[in-house]
């Protein structure tokens, strides 16, 4: 492989969202799981936070399934690059 053929490669592979957001969602699901194990008064502060980072995170995934849709249809408003 070439080198510039290597550095395309590697920058597609860094400018992937999906790890992204799969761990970040992930990560939130755990969060929300060491909140309802604590309990108490964290309960109450935290668990509203952790839904919400759930609820960004599965909104997040689906915006970009949808974008990544559109452009291999070939819609003229969708995002260039979503392979």
């Amino acid at each position: 492989m070439e080198p510039a053929q290597f550095v395309a490669a590697r920058i597609r592979r860094l400018a992937d969202p999906r790890p992204a957001l799969a761990v970040g969602t992930g990560l939130w699901v755990a969060a929300t799981v060491v909140v309802l194990a604590v309990g108490g008064d964290l309960r109450e502060d935290s668990l509203p936070v952790c839904v919400a980072g759930i609820l960004v995170g599965l909104l997040g995934t689906a915006l970009f399934l949808i974008q990544r849709r559109a452009a291999r249809r070939g819609s003229r408003g969708a995002q260039r690059g979503l392979d």
